[in-house]
């Protein structure tokens, strides 16, 4: 396990719940705009806004996961292997649960 300092992990955690609550305002702004019948532009709108919901909904899944993960006190910690995920991932990307390592083996 590995102990972050709290005073990193309460900066850590208010970063990810703002985040969080960016995503879910563009989520509720995308659903307010109106699926239309019409021209080949509307459908090509709301064909980008279904994929952009669909995005910010992955984020919102995983933001969840890593907020998850810091009360439990394993952020940090690969969710897939148990090893420590590299800070420099983690300062680029805080909301990460897995390590580099298993996210290239995801993609394959």
């Amino acid at each position: 396990m590995i102990n972050f300092p709290r005073k990193l992990t309460v900066g850590i955690q208010r970063f990810l719940e703002r985040k969080l609550m960016e995503l879910k305002r563009n989520e509720k702004e995308l659903k307010a705009t109106k699926e239309r019948e019409g021209d080949v532009d509307d459908q090509v709108e709301h064909f980008e806004n279904q994929v952009k919901a669909n995005f910010i909904q992955k984020q919102v899944v995983q933001i969840r996961k890593a907020l998850t993960r810091l009360r439990l006190g394993k952020y940090g910690i690969c969710e897939n292997c148990g090893q420590m995920i590299d800070t420099d991932r983690l300062a680029i990307n805080p909301e990460a649960t897995i390590c580099m390592k298993c996210a290239q083996e995801d993609e394959k």
